[in-house]
């Protein structure tokens, strides 16, 4: 078993939460996002982040 070295920065382990609570709200729907309706939880989460 390896162990866990954790982030290297508070910046990126505050981006990486940010991304897992977008992905936990949208999979939820809790985004409002009218158009997005139709579109998968992985394209909304890129249509975000892109």
């Amino acid at each position: 078993m390896l162990p866990v070295l954790g982030f290297k920065s508070f910046w990126c382990a505050a981006r990486t939460i940010a991304g897992i609570e977008t992905m936990h709200m949208i999979r939820k729907g809790q985004m409002a996002c009218p158009e997005c309706e139709t579109m998968s939880a992985a394209n909304q989460f890129y249509s975000l982040a892109f």
